[in-house]
């Protein structure tokens, strides 16, 4: 079995050790491009001990953002990046940009673009029909995510990221539900996995060997005639036989439908009724115990669905969901997992790894009150944090 604090080998990268911090949109950047505050934020989560964090969001075009306060790959956007890797460097970790497409995700109103859909969708953000590619327009966005890597790489990143879950666009094409196309990209599972294959060579081919290159799959959509375990056992299946990918990260839910499956724990649907503009606001406060379900938290609440990916596949595999003490990490590394990302842990405490490594009995403070969720839209951070902006006693 494995030490999660030794290095490890990702791909043509060593990192440190074999603990990740998962891609959380940090809130950070008003003006689609780093701040000062973007960089603090990794800058801490890289001296508290991860072996590699995680940029979130960086869109491969202005329309699949969530919304226009995320960045998109482009060439002013590189000398920000530049600063935020040197800094992450300099605190002794390797940096992931996370890259993709939003699709059915984004706000086209906030965006000034189309939401783009596999099939016709109509969107509750920006109350309006969401365009439809074709064949020539999907060819586009391969090359726009060669490009985001290349980008990337230009910027000083050691890794990326592919943004393949969450019912974001590829994602999206990968559901069934979602994807009622006729022609190569929609029918058969082959089919409906092809823009993933293609965006996920086209990224390799981007960026050789000079960079690892994960991709985050959902292991299932969570939502009825979505994507579920045996067509995504599928799916990775056939991006480990394409050889493109030195990792797949594990997860589950619906950005668009059911986002507490990749949170678990309480569901803050007063919080987030407070925050969202004014109709979605409205709307929220009619679907918001639907939209936001409530699953209870359980630590490595997602391990059961990766274990099926583990006795199926031989490539390495990150295991996200619950990872907040060394019991857990030990559990995953002796269950096969290569690596493990933490998200909401490292929110309320950015040193929590130090700490773990010096004392293997040290316990999480995060109580799972996923509070932190609705901050997205102020500067993601745990509300508990005394020296957090807006400190604010969370409810369980």
């Amino acid at each position: 079995m494995p030490d999660v604090f030794a290095p490890a080998q990702l791909g043509p990268l060593t990192l440190r050790n074999r603990v990740i911090k998962a891609a959380t949109f940090e809130g950070r950047t008003p003006d689609a491009l780093v701040t000062e505050e973007l960089i603090d934020f990794h800058r801490e989560i890289a001296a508290g001990g991860v072996g590699l964090t995680t940029v979130a969001y960086c869109a491969v075009a202005p329309g699949g953002r969530t919304d226009r306060h995320q960045i998109w790959m482009r060439p002013e956007a590189v000398p920000g990046l530049r600063r935020l890797t040197e800094a992450v460097h300099a605190a002794g970790a390797a940096v992931s940009a996370q890259i993709g497409h939003a699709g059915p995700v984004a706000n086209a109103a906030s965006n000034r673009a189309p939401a783009l859909a596999p099939s016709p969708l109509f969107s509750p953000l920006s109350m309006r029909r969401m365009h439809v590619p074709d064949e020539a327009a999907l060819r586009d966005i391969v090359a726009d995510y060669a490009t985001a890597a290349r980008l990337a790489e230009d910027a000083g990143f050691d890794a990326l990221e592919i943004h393949f879950g969450h019912n974001y666009l590829v994602s999206a094409f990968l559901s069934p539900l979602l994807n009622r196309r006729s022609d190569g990209y929609g029918g058969s599972p082959a089919n409906r996995a092809r823009l993933a294959r293609e965006i996920a060579c086209a990224v390799r081919e981007a960026v050789g060997n000079r960079l690892a290159v994960t991709a985050k799959l959902n292991m299932e959509d969570g939502i009825r005639g979505g994507l579920g375990l045996t067509e995504s056992l599928r799916v990775a299946a056939w991006l480990e036989e394409d050889g493109a990918l030195d990792a797949l990260e594990l997860t589950a839910g619906s950005s668009l439908l059911n986002p507490m499956l990749l949170f678990h724990g309480a569901a803050p649907r007063r919080e987030f009724a407070r925050v969202l503009p004014g109709p979605a606001r409205w709307g929220f406060r009619l679907v918001g115990r639907s939209f936001l379900k409530e699953y209870p938290y359980t630590e490595a609440y997602l391990l059961d669905r990766a274990r099926q990916f583990r006795r199926e596949l031989s490539m390495p595999l990150i295991l996200l969901g619950g990872i907040t003490n060394h019991d857990t990490m030990r559990r995953a590394m002796a269950e096969g997992f290569d690596f493990v990302a933490m998200g909401r842990a490292l929110l309320r405490e950015p040193d929590l790894l130090r700490r773990i490594q010096s004392d293997h009995g040290t316990r999480s403070a995060c109580i799972h009150c996923n509070e932190c969720m609705p901050t997205i839209y102020t500067g993601t951070r745990c509300v508990l944090r005394l020296d957090s902006p807006g400190h604010a006693t969370a409810s369980t």
